[in-house]
């Protein structure tokens, strides 16, 4: 029995089940869906099939990249499930049909079948990290954003073992205080009230290389997730607040990174910081509270390059750092902080400025003494290593200079042994034939060797 599936029941989509199809599973907007279908007008005359070209059709569920109520029609059937869809000419080609083989204001008859379909691709890069399908659609509406507070139900799996199931509230963005993975977490921002998707989540949104302990879950393992959401509030976004709704919080998010730090969850913290410092650094906040953003964002910046530096980023805690000094160019623990950046970057004679300005400050810091030290003693070390380097180099050199002399000596021809010095009848005056003594000694030249008897008397 046919039933009305149009969006506004106006009869526009009418859908018949010829087979069911397999699970509970239905594909979303955005998935890819591969289908075979042959479609007929409604006195039986066939315009199309994939079927006769023994070629599947694939197209993106929901990207009106088909007529209407193939969008409509086919996000309501199962892997497997075959249908007969009814359409009207309002949900088909309309009032101008599809010249030759499809008329103006034609209705018409589509036997659809579904093969099976890849999941939405809602990762942050859209590199196949997160694949969302569909098990129950949720309401129109909202979504919710970094910093709602969302009850959900999830139910996590490995090698389709269960790992970890539970109803769980929090903020989103501080899954990890939950326990909950990077990838639950991005994809709920596309979830809507009341949806229930199953997530393919790949292992650098979930354990990445580490793995769990607890849940007894591999380095680079790739995981599973039911995940329902119940209900949400969403977060303030920063473009809504006013100047002083932006402080308030700011200093929320500041308190939240300080006690994340303290409790060892360095990654929450530094998200945290930049969350607070995201209010403030807008460039929109009133002259009259000004000087308290000022002092609230340096703070900030100041967290964030200690937090960076925990956590070995270096880079991130000089750039932090240099942010800090535009707004305060003499404050000691950004100098300190920059120039501990520095040393770690192997920057020793930048960072032993940062640390003599500190000194400057405060000519009694130990810290930036005991800090100066250590670049004066990595300078020499890398002047040691420099003059190392460089007579080896030299010594190389001079090495090659002599192998290169030594081969052209050895190119040369040697005047001691063939023909020169050596008496062959060509040599003589006259060509006359070698002495017995010549033959003996034929390296010796005989100064009378002509026969004129020159320098007899000698």
């Amino acid at each position: 029995m046919a039933v009305d599936i149009s969006p506004k029941n106006d009869g526009g989509v009418l859908k018949e089940i010829l087979k069911e199809g397999e699970g509970d599973e239905l594909p979303a907007t955005g998935n890819k869906v591969s289908v075979h279908y042959t479609g007929t007008l409604l006195d039986g005359t066939k315009f199309d099939s994939s079927k006769d070209r023994n070629e599947p059709f694939t197209f993106t569920l929901g990207q009106s990249q088909v007529i209407k109520a193939w969008d409509i029609g086919v996000a309501t059937m199962k892997k497997g499930e075959v249908a007969m869809l009814t359409c009207d000419a309002k949900y088909a080609y309309g009032k101008m049909g599809s010249p030759p083989k499809i008329p103006p204001d034609a209705t018409l008859k589509f036997e659809v079948e579904v093969l099976g379909w890849t999941g939405d691709d809602i990762s942050p890069n859209n590199d196949g990290g997160i694949e969302r399908y569909t098990l129950k659609a949720g309401k129109d509406g909202a979504t919710p954003n970094d910093g709602s507070l969302v009850d959900i139900h999830l139910v996590g799996k490995y090698n389709d073992k269960v790992f970890d199931e539970r109803d769980v509230q929090f903020t989103l963005g501080e899954g990890e205080a939950s326990n909950i993975i990077e990838g639950v977490e991005e994809a709920l921002q596309h979830f809507k009230l009341g949806e229930k998707s199953r997530l393919k989540i790949k292992s650098k949104y979930a354990f990445k290389t580490i793995g769990n302990a607890e849940f007894n879950i591999p380095p680079s393992a790739d995981v599973e997730y039911i995940v329902e959401l119940k209900n949400f509030e969403k977060g303030a976004e920063t473009w809504s607040l006013e100047g002083p709704e932006k402080i308030q919080q700011a200093k929320l998010y500041k308190d939240k990174a300080t006690n994340y730090f303290k409790a060892g969850k360095y990654s929450l913290a530094t998200k945290m910081c930049m969350k607070a410092v995201e209010y403030l650094d807008d460039g929109t906040v009133d002259d009259e509270i000004s000087s308290e953003r000022n002092q609230l964002l340096l703070s900030g910046y100041l967290n964030l390059a200690l937090f960076h530096l925990k956590t070995n980023d270096h880079l991130k805690a000089k750039g932090a750092c240099d942010k800090a000094l535009a707004l305060d160019a003499k404050n000691e623990k950004a100098l300190f902080r920059r120039g501990q950046a520095l040393l770690a970057l192997t920057s020793p004679e930048e960072a032993i400025k940062d640390f003599e300005a500190v000194l400057k400050i405060e000519p009694k810091n130990t810290a930036a003494i005991k800090q100066m030290a250590i670049c004066n003693n990595m300078i020499k070390q890398n002047i040691a290593k420099e003059k190392k380097l460089y007579a080896n180099m030299f010594e190389k050199f001079a090495q090659a200079d002599k192998q290169r002399e030594e081969e052209i000596l050895r190119r040369q021809p040697d005047v001691m042994r063939g023909t020169l010095g050596e008496w062959g009848q060509e040599e003589r005056e006259g060509g006359r034939d070698a002495t017995a003594f010549e033959k003996e000694n034929p390296n010796i030249l005989m100064l009378n060797a002509n026969g004129t008897g020159e320098f007899k008397n000698m």
